[in-house]
């Protein structure tokens, strides 16, 4: 699967050497939102977060440098975004609207849906609106959505 963003961003497989980075971004770009959903933010909670499923886990470059994670979930009926992450410094250029948007067009080449959870107070849920996912269900901290593909084209 190749993506051609309109940034300079590159994907790569996780290694153990990215947890730091990517557990300093895990800090810098959800504490704020589990706060406010009232969730757990110790240390404990994100590493444990950060290493569920690191298997999909992704790191963003941007010329080079860690950016962000992107961790999907390929399954046989469905693609789960189980988490995507941007530095604060790439947030607001498109990136992860671009990222989606790769994962979207995969997905649909593949005949499957989308899902993927929001914390109720991470802005984020009006990107994926946008881009068509749909409240499915939700728990006291989170919003299920998910945007059906429809069936490959061919």
């Amino acid at each position: 699967m190749t993506w051609h963003f309109k940034v300079k961003l590159t994907r790569r497989p996780a290694t153990e050497a990215d947890i730091p980075f990517l557990l300093g971004l895990r800090r810098e770009t959800m504490d704020d939102h589990l706060l406010a959903s009232g969730a757990d933010t110790s240390e404990a909670s994100h590493r444990e977060r950060l290493l569920y499923r690191f298997d999909c886990a992704e790191v963003l470059l941007m010329n080079d440098k860690p950016v962000g994670l992107l961790k999907v979930d390929h399954g046989d009926s469905e693609w789960k975004v189980i988490q995507i992450q941007l530095s604060p410094a790439v947030q607001g250029q498109g990136v992860g609207r671009q990222v989606l948007e790769g994962v979207i067009a995969d997905a649909r080449k593949a005949g499957v849906d989308v899902v993927l959870s929001v914390l109720k107070a991470n802005p984020a849920r009006s990107l994926y609106e946008r881009l068509g996912f749909l409240v499915e269900g939700e728990d006291s901290h989170e919003y299920f959505m998910r945007l059906a593909t429809g069936a490959p084209a061919g």
